[in-house]
């Protein structure tokens, strides 16, 4: 039978069962049996009835002793209860409307019984555990995502059909000597382990090829993508002595931006765009960095745009950008949503007539009216907040121009290159002359009118701050301190004589664009708001921030939150409360107050917070795994890599593996952010 076959085309799945896999997203024979368990349960060591503890997991070994007759608790409901016993105490095992399994165990008989133990020290109780014969010889059995009609039963049985009907000659896409060369086992043991592992060594055995297969195909993606854009540019650039645009600045360059600049000018002389990423922490510069690029466009004779997520940020950009480079007689523009009908269209007549050099904007910069006399120089703030179609159109606009992109969300290196494969990394881990360092404090709760007497000082000092909490409103189900009453609270008390601006997500965006508008122009003193406040936004003067419930935000983002202060000439302070002071939170917020380096911060949070939490559940656009863990599999993943430089090497398209190259493409394909076309 082929593996892309319907999975209503297997023995024993019928077509109200075919509409339940689909549910769970299982379309195909391969569907299934690539649909992995979440966990095992590891009946290898029983403990006693005795030992087993209340509220917890446990695997007891107990002989039924009586069955008692079933029970119908209401309509549609049917309890079948039985007791087990072994040498020292007894348990009462309960099922719901699943009279298969409990006509299928018999008085006298042992089993082993997996589930959680309820009720107490006098009579355990145990419902619908998971039960294998105790003579079984396989202990470890598979945990998996279900929906209702779907019982582990049913599924395990149709992966056993599904991979009988497949036969142990599964159509296997790594190459043999790839295989070979770094010890994989076949596909077909590999699938069979994983759902029912024959041994702990089987089980690995089999995680580790399927971890393999996922990471060389990312990997294999990411190149493919590399090598799909270096297909030649209309514009190849001269390059020009940077010195020129270093001595018109305000101020020195630091070592790391003149090595992204160099990167920079190296990637756009060539005859193949430019597809770089400049990666660095709030406030190291990047901007000047992209204003670099923006010159050595405008010098080789066309025109450079930058688009930013928000109209604020884009604004922000239009002012620096124009400050660095209007100057060497460059002419920057911005263009916005806010603008007027008639400031629009003045506009774009500039662009298109190319009177205009450089240009900033929002969405705005991909309309259709939206036209460039000759566009060389594409950059793109923060890109994983446009999705793949707003970027490709934006580098439509050009002949195939030099693409820049700038991110400050500090990801660990290893990761970088992971995620952004298929481009080239600079990154600015240097911060400006000058800039000083953000003092870090972490106070429980007792602490917070002191704390807040300390954001009143520096207010009563002409400076400015924020107050970030994680809430809008307040919650009965939650602790967490809710940004609007906690505005009202502070201008009735300590801070009545300030303006005191708000600030969240419920907000429309001209709402929130008014208010970050107001704060930057000092006509707010302290901003009270939640985590919506743009992490790029640059107000010099704000110099104190106090984060709410901080062991509620991820390392990463409290450092790009704390990123908003320091900004300036002034000594600056970021004040961390939590009443939560477990281990874990002490951990983290002993971590943010000993470093301000971003990239050292992304790893520890990485490492305590794992993949998935890091990115949240788009994963940064990096495409699902099932199995491999790009943080704990790093020898496996650092093989992996080599593996997929080979390949690539040997087949840069992959005609020669069509097997894996169509794996590739299905990996990518299914991936929300980015494809491979």
């Amino acid at each position: 039978m082929d593996i892309n076959s319907p999975v209503g085309s297997l023995g024993g799945v019928g077509k109200k069962r075919a509409e339940l896999y689909n549910k769970l997203g299982i379309y195909t024979l391969a569907d299934l049996v690539y649909y992995f368990p979440k966990r095992y349960n590891d009946y290898s060591c029983p403990v006693s009835i005795d030992e087993a503890q209340i509220n917890e997991h446990a695997v007891i070994s107990a002989v039924v002793t009586k069955k008692m007759p079933a029970a119908r608790i209401r309509q549609g409901l049917v309890l079948y209860k039985l007791v087990a016993a072994d040498e020292k105490d007894s348990v009462t095992i309960s099922f719901y409307n699943n009279r298969f399994v409990y006509d299928k165990l018999f008085e006298g008989t042992e089993y082993l019984f997996s589930g959680k133990i309820t009720g107490g020290f006098t009579r355990k109780e145990m419902n619908s555990p998971q039960v294998i014969s105790a003579d079984e010889s396989c202990l470890f059995r598979p945990v998996y995502h279900l929906t209702e009609g779907i019982t582990v039963n049913m599924l395990t049985a149709n992966i056993e059909t599904a991979l009988k009907c497949v036969g142990d000659d599964f159509p296997d896409h790594i190459p043999d000597h790839i295989r070979k060369k770094y010890s994989l086992c076949t596909l077909g043991y590999a699938l069979h382990n994983i759902h029912f592992p024959e041994s702990d060594h089987g089980l690995e055995l089999a995680r580790r090829r399927l971890g393999f297969d996922e990471l060389i195909q990312l990997q294999l993606g990411m190149l493919m993508l590399k090598s799909r854009n270096r297909r030649s540019t209309g514009y190849v650039m001269k390059k020009y002595d940077l010195n020129e645009y270093y001595s018109a600045l305000p101020f020195e360059p630091t070592g790391a931006q003149k090595r992204a600049c160099e990167d920079i000018a190296a990637d756009m002389s060539r005859d193949f765009p430019m597809n770089r990423l400049v990666q660095g922490d709030v406030g190291s510069g990047k901007t000047a960095v992209a204003a670099a690029a923006c010159w050595l466009a405008v010098k080789n004779g066309v025109q450079a745009a930058l688009m930013a997520p928000t109209e604020i940020l884009a604004r922000q950009h239009y002012a620096t950008l124009s400050g660095f480079l209007e100057p060497m007689g460059i002419k920057v523009g911005c263009l916005t949503g806010a603008m007027t009908v008639k400031q629009k269209n003045e506009l774009k007549a500039r662009l298109a007539s190319g009177e205009l050099d450089v240009v900033t904007g929002t969405h705005a910069l991909i309309s259709q009216s939206t036209e460039f006399k000759a566009l060389g120089l594409v950059i793109t703030d923060e890109q994983h907040r446009f999705g793949v179609n707003q970027r490709k159109a934006f580098a439509g606009k050009g002949e195939s121009p030099h693409k820049l992109v700038m991110s400050a969300t500090p990801i660990p290196r290893t990761l970088g290159l992971i995620i952004y494969g298929d481009l080239d990394i600079s990154i600015l881990n240097e911060l400006p002359k000058g800039r000083q360092p953000v003092e870090t404090h972490a106070v429980t709760g007792k602490l917070r009118d002191r704390a807040l007497g300390y954001v009143k000082k520096h207010l009563d000092e002409g400076r400015q701050g924020y107050i970030v909490c994680p809430l809008v409103e307040d919650s009965e189900v939650s602790e967490a301190l809710a940004v609007t009453s906690y505005k009202d609270k502070l201008e009735k008390g300590i801070l009545a004589d300030y303006n005191i601006g708000l600030l969240h997500g419920q907000m429309n965006a001209a709402e929130k664009d008014k208010v970050m508008a107001e704060f930057k122009a000092g006509d707010i003193q302290l901003l009270v708001c939640t985590t919506v406040v743009e992490v790029g936004v640059d107000v010099p003067n704000a110099a104190v921030m106090m984060i709410e419930n901080s062991d509620r935000f991820g390392l990463s983002q409290l450092h790009q939150l704390r990123g908003l202060v320091g900004r300036g000439q002034f000594k600056s302070t970021c004040i961390l409360l939590t009443d939560n002071l477990t281990e874990e939170t002490r951990e983290r917020l002993k971590i943010m107050s000993s470093t301000n380096d971003g990239f050292k911060i992304s790893e520890e949070d990485l490492k305590m917070r794992g993949a998935g939490d890091f990115f949240g559940e788009k994963q940064h656009g990096l495409p699902p795994m099932k199995i491999a863990d790009i943080i704990g599999d790093r020898e496996l993943l650092a093989q992996a890599q080599s593996a997929a430089r080979e390949l690539h090497e040997e087949s840069s398209d992959l005609e020669k593996y069509p097997l894996l190259k169509e794996n590739v493409e299905k990996m990518f394909s299914k991936n929300a952010e980015d494809g491979m076309n």
